[in-house]
């Protein structure tokens, strides 16, 4: 059974930084590509971040790169988004979510094979 658990959010003033934990299980990561979307009440999701550990590829949401990075420790099973510069407009649940390599890649991290419980980042001016 895939289980992602995130988290790290919290309340944060513009210009700050977080750190987002997704522990994982029940899958081989060679396998999948890891990845963040978030999603604010009323709007679509948004695509953040994603990763594949065997191609060592990454993929950023335009409105992200250059502030968010993607990793992962896969010896711990676990992945992280560490956040800088955080705006008002990075409001949102933050999700951590995998896709199957084998007919999903990091382009549709918006629609993933799994994802876990989100967690509440809030940016405050």
């Amino acid at each position: 059974e895939v289980q992602l658990q995130a988290s790290g959010g919290g309340l944060v003033q513009a210009g700050g930084s977080l750190r987002l934990n997704c522990a994982t299980s029940g899958f081989a990561w060679d396998d999948y590509a890891i990845g963040w979307f978030r999603q604010v009440p009323g709007k679509e999701r948004e695509g953040v971040a994603c990763m594949t550990s065997s191609a060592g590829s990454t993929y950023y949401g335009s409105s992200v790169k250059g502030r968010f990075t993607i990793s992962s420790d896969n010896a711990q099973n676990t992945a992280h988004l560490q956040m800088s510069d955080l705006k008002l407009e990075d409001t949102a649940v933050y999700y951590c979510a995998v896709l199957n390599l084998y007919y999903n890649d990091c382009n549709s991290i918006t629609s993933p094979d799994y994802w876990g419980q989100g967690t509440q980042v809030t940016v405050s001016s």
